[in-house]
């Protein structure tokens, strides 16, 4: 549920309410807004039966929140919910777009790819160095030594770095290399490693399951944000459905049904969600109108040597010419890149 606290309260006075709302066993989560300041009571709503808070000294009114999802529904949170990263607003009037190899191959790779983006108009470099792969013989990535990798083409470029972790015991070394966390479509629902997250003051990137719905996919963000870390970015990235022309279907009907459902950012990634490259701008450019607050797309100098997902990888000249073309839908929609 959500309590609503009448305006001008002190510190004090919001803390005490918080130990009410604590002593029935629920979690207290509090957002303070520019008119009005909330607190989420998060947990077995069976614990205040018989008990009132509306009654108690600084809240104003107590409403329900109806979904099972709660603090990443729109009803905890009517505005929409600002990531800042680098001097970067994830969230806000500019669309991000975060581009790179799948994989990482090697240090000059990684650059050969980096630098372009950043000169075509990229604000994040993407890039993994822990893969999961379908085969257990393929390329699983070079972990830490790709984690420097990235590192090294940040310092170069100035791009902050996106990489997927895998297992929580990595944690440790990923968060001293990259600027956001990525979760990918085969641990949306690795609840170990979602509350692990949750407990850091990191941004991620929660993209959704292949075969999730999108209420599963927010109650899977429900697991992060109830351990506390709200800085939570969405991530379609197609569907398995029974269509065989494209590796996914990607759904852009879920863009502007989780914009309404949910208070958090929304990115699209048309290279997973179709395995074409000749497919990645059209989807892309549609991500964009759809209204989504950014893309994810696979760079890669040379995708015929790729060690993964080269079909599906833009060369740096195709790259450039998506920017050029996603710039021009973003104006005509209020937007910019």
């Amino acid at each position: 549920m959500i309590v609503v606290l009448k305006p001008g309260l002190t510190a004090e006075e919001i803390h005490r309410v918080v130990e009410r709302i604590e002593s029935f066993g629920l979690r207290a989560h509090l957002s303070e807004g520019k008119e009005r300041t909330i607190i989420g009571a998060i947990g077995d709503e069976r614990l205040l039966v018989d008990q009132t808070l509306e009654s108690f000294p600084g809240v104003e009114k107590v409403l329900p929140i109806l979904k099972p999802y709660k603090l990443v529904s729109r009803e905890f949170q009517k505005t929409n919910t600002i990531i800042e990263v680098n001097n970067h607003r994830i969230g806000g009037k500019r669309i991000h777009v975060m581009a790179g190899p799948c994989s990482v191959e090697s240090r000059d790779q990684v650059l050969e790819a980096a630098i372009p983006v950043k000169e075509a108009g990229g604000t994040f470099l993407r890039g993994g160095a822990f893969k999961p792969r379908t085969s257990p013989y393929s390329f699983q990535g070079l972990a830490e030594e790709g984690l420097g990798y990235l590192a090294h083409a940040r310092e170069v470029t100035g791009l902050p770095v996106i990489t997927e972790v895998l297992d929580p015991r990595d944690l440790d070394v990923v968060c001293r290399y990259t600027d956001i966390l990525q979760i990918g479509a085969r641990n949306m629902q690795n609840f170990k490693l979602l509350t692990e997250v949750g407990k850091l003051n990191k941004p991620v990137m929660l993209k959704r399951g292949m075969s999730a719905t999108i209420q599963e996919f927010l109650l899977s963000a429900e697991y992060i944000a109830a351990e506390g870390n709200r800085k939570i970015i969405l991530c379609e990235r197609g569907i398995r459905t029974y269509e065989s022309e494209t590796r996914n279907t990607l759904d852009l009907s879920a863009v502007p049904v989780l914009k309404q459902l949910s208070h958090l950012p929304v990115f699209v990634d048309p290279s997973h969600g179709t395995g074409r490259w000749d497919l990645v701008t059209p989807m892309a450019l549609a991500g964009i109108a759809a209204g989504a607050d950014g893309l994810l797309i696979e760079v890669h100098s040379h995708p015929e040597l790729a060690l993964s997902d080269g079909p599906q990888s833009l060369k740096p000249n195709k790259f450039a010419a998506l920017m050029r073309e996603a710039r021009k839908v973003a104006e005509a929609i209020g937007r910019e890149i």
